[in-house]
């Protein structure tokens, strides 16, 4: 993780578009995944992490985060190979180990047949992340298609649900599940109305799920990410969106993947022993929809 004055500013942003789905590699200016920076400490030594949407963006920054913590992990996507194996390579660099998975968490059965993988190569599941997204951005409610609604929920609430019904019967008291949420599903925005339903069902998912897991030991979180720099944003949002990104937050940047990263271990690890149903914002100082 570089110092503050190193992170690019809104102005850098300059309004790129990429076709859905973006690959990272492709980004200008490059997101920070790298976690260079970043000071471990063996919180997560032992345990065993699946992560959906783990090729790229937010989803690479954790499964950086988690190996060098000592955490085995698999990470789950569903289409650029080549991010995938960029993220595979990046955490063996670290001393990782890394199964790859390309599965669709919109099928449950796939759902399943990833956890069941991740469990014969590692023998067993300790934490599961769910952070696999579909968005697409419209000026007009009523040009929402149909087939886009349903791949948004179907994707960023189905597959969660999905994901943590094949998960739990190899969960035990002290492991734990953390969402991916938005601070759009606290703050709503015009173009992204399915998306942050979704969010929003995230959110209130991730608090009905901790209640419900409590009495079992099972922790279940979520990170509200405010504006972050990620293939999702040049590939799904118009150009307008695009430049200055991330301005109109306090510290006038978007986010990087590192900078989400340390919330993800916390609540993964013993730090966040007595942190369940909690939504932690690491939003950069976005509190309203400005």
């Amino acid at each position: 993780m570089t110092d503050e004055k190193n992170r690019p500013m809104s102005e850098a942003f300059h309004g790129q578009q990429l076709p859905y789905p973006a690959k990272q590699s492709d980004m200008d200016p490059p997101p920070d995944s790298n976690l260079s920076d970043y000071r471990p400490a063996g919180k997560l030594a032992g345990k065993v992490a699946l992560i959906t949407g783990g090729d790229s963006g937010i989803g690479r920054a954790v499964a950086i985060a988690f190996a060098m913590e000592g955490a085995r992990v698999a990470i789950l996507y569903n289409e650029n190979d080549d991010d995938a194996a960029t993220t595979r390579d990046m955490v063996e660099a670290r001393g990782g180990e890394c199964l790859v998975l390309r599965h669709d968490v919109r099928q449950s059965a796939q759902c399943r047949a990833a956890v069941a993988a991740t469990v014969e190569r590692f023998g067993g599941l300790n934490i599961l992340v769910n952070n696999a997204a579909f968005q697409k951005s419209q000026q007009r409610f009523e040009d929402i298609t149909e087939d886009d609604l349903r791949r948004t929920f179907e994707t960023n609430i189905f597959g969660y649900f999905f994901m943590a019904q094949a998960a739990l019967p190899h969960l035990r008291g002290g492991d734990a599940i953390v969402n991916t949420g938005s601070i759009v599903g606290l703050t709503g925005l015009g173009i992204l109305i399915d998306y942050t339903a979704t969010k929003g069902a995230i959110h209130a998912f991730t608090k009905s799920l901790a209640l419900n897991l409590g009495e079992r030991g099972i922790r279940v979180n979520c990170v509200v990410p405010g504006p972050v720099w990620t293939p999702n944003i040049p590939g799904t949002m118009p150009a307008e969106e695009v430049e200055n990104f991330g301005h109109e937050v306090a510290l006038g940047r978007p986010g990087e993947p590192e900078e989400l990263a340390p919330a993800y271990v916390l609540l993964a690890s013993s730090d966040g022993s007595f942190m369940t149903g909690a939504l932690v914002e690491v939003t950069g100082g976005r509190l309203s929809a400005g």
